[in-house]
């Protein structure tokens, strides 16, 4: 579809049946319905269509590229080869950052950290997440995640979008054009931002990361913010009751509906439609943000920052309660983990903002029946380099970015438990077996919303876009 498509359907009644006969018509009809069964999906375009395992998405940003050596893929042979020159073969030439290209030598730094065998699966984490280790059993590991970009611009954009440049729809605003709203008094897709400890100055995040690019403008993200006016604007002006609120927005939508008629324009539809969402928000957002009818220990499985507004604990737990009323895609931002150097100390500090809120929103999902229909995803945009960037002591190192391998997990979902999957090679620097490029993954999740890749598409200026672009392929090994 395309504004031209959109203008001619409004124009006449056999258009707009033929349109909605096929395609994403379908998954319109779907969203007026209720109901996701009728959009048709599966591993390739004319297969019969598959039954949906997840119903919405919790994605847990890891912004800066967490150091996948120090949390979830242990060398413990890296210890003989300390400060030692990584091998040229192993390198293959690859491409530095400005950061470490006039580096005279590339010292290999093994990581300071103790890993042990966790649950029946007998994953493989680092002493750092003792929370996650305790729900290994729930997760499933993906050791052998690769990306195109090496900066985090156009990798965290890459990872949101499926493309290095910005101006593509993000992950949550196709989910919501694709499968529609389960609950008309919130967004179907909600971003949280936090601030790690680790690196509390680290790089920025911008709002085109959660826009909605070129297809319609109500399916971009809408930021939660953490204190003070939770959604900007949402709450009256001074001097402006609220059914004098509703009354003006009823006229303005009469006056937007007369232009619509005239224009056949989507974006006035977008806009009477958003006026109205945030009308509806102003009872539903302060319900949702008020924790008040949590009981204690509900705070005790998130820890003690979950009581902190704009924490990644308090929004974890927001997350949770979004799920439970329908929200589509909840996205969670967390900065800080661009560890370049003095890493032991900032990972850790990264990894206690993380841990058990990440740990605490799977078993809450579980314990409530949620998991099974819920994606859980972790990770960040890229991984870290096995050599020390910088001065390397027997305490202290630090690391570059590394898009080659990086680790991920999920849960729930319809996604395999207690599964590790891929592997890397001897210095985490190379993928050796299962890779997944981060158009896999995108394909997979669709797929086990009950989306086919390819047929979730969007023309623009004479293309049909897609969030897998022209690649992708499901990666059915990890689904259970």
């Amino acid at each position: 579809m395309d504004p031209i498509s959109e203008y001619g359907s409004q124009l006449t009644r056999r258009h707009f049946f033929g349109r909605g006969a096929t395609g994403l018509g379908v998954a319109a009809l779907a969203s007026l319905l209720g109901t996701d069964k009728l959009f048709g999906a599966g591993t390739e375009a004319k297969s019969a269509p598959s039954v949906a395992k997840a119903k919405r998405v919790i994605y847990l940003f890891q912004s800066g590229g967490p150091s996948q050596m120090d949390l979830f893929d242990p060398k413990p042979d890296l210890t003989k080869s300390f400060g030692k020159e990584l091998p040229q073969s192993v390198r293959m030439g690859q491409r530095l950052t400005g950061m470490t290209a006039n580096q005279g030598v590339l010292p290999i730094a093994p990581s300071k950290f103790k890993f042990a065998r966790h649950g029946e699966s007998g994953a493989e984490i680092s002493e750092l997440m003792p929370h996650t280790a305790r729900v290994a059993d729930d997760l499933t590991f993906i050791r052998s995640m690769q990306t195109e970009a090496i900066n985090h611009d156009p990798a965290i954009t890459f990872c949101l979008t499926g493309s290095q440049q910005a101006g593509r729809p993000s992950m949550g605003s196709w989910l919501s054009y694709g499968l529609g709203s389960e609950n008309k008094d919130l967004p179907s897709f909600v971003v949280m931002v936090s601030l790690g400890t680790g690196r509390p100055n680290d790089q920025p995040l911008y709002d085109r990361l959660w826009s909605s690019g070129f297809i319609p403008s109500r399916h971009q993200g809408v930021r939660l913010l953490g204190t003070g006016e939770r959604v900007p604007y949402l709450a009256d002006p001074p001097g402006l009751r609220s059914t004098d609120r509703k009354e003006w927005l009823q006229t303005l939508g009469k006056m937007n509906r007369l232009k619509q008629d005239q224009t056949f324009d989507p974006e006035i539809e977008t806009r009477i439609s958003q006026y109205e969402m945030a009308f509806r928000m102003q009872s539903s957002v302060p319900q949702l943000t008020d924790l008040s009818d949590e009981p204690e220990s509900t705070f005790d499985l998130y820890g003690s920052d979950s009581k902190k507004p704009g924490t990644f604990a308090a929004n974890c737990l927001l997350a949770r309660r979004m799920a439970e009323r329908g929200v589509r895609f909840i996205q969670l931002f967390h900065r800080g983990w661009d560890q370049h150097t003095n890493l032991p100390k900032q990972i850790a500090g990264q990894s206690q903002d993380t841990d058990q809120p990440s740990a605490a929103l799977v078993a809450d999902l579980k314990q409530r029946g949620l998991l099974d229909d819920t994606l859980v995803i972790w990770g960040g945009e890229f991984g870290r380099t096995v050599f020390c960037q910088e001065e390397l002591t027997a305490e202290n190192y630090g690391r570059d970015h590394h898009p080659r391998c990086f680790s991920v997990w999920l849960a729930g979902g319809g996604f395999k438990p207690g599964l590790t999957y891929g592997q890397t090679c001897d210095f985490s620097y190379n993928v050796v077996q299962n890779p997944v490029n981060v158009h896999d993954l995108h394909a997979t999740v669709l797929h086990q919303l009950g989306i086919d890749h390819t047929r979730l598409t969007y023309r623009h200026q004479g293309r049909d876009f897609r969030l897998t672009d022209v690649a992708g392929n499901i990666v059915t090994d990890l689904l259970a």
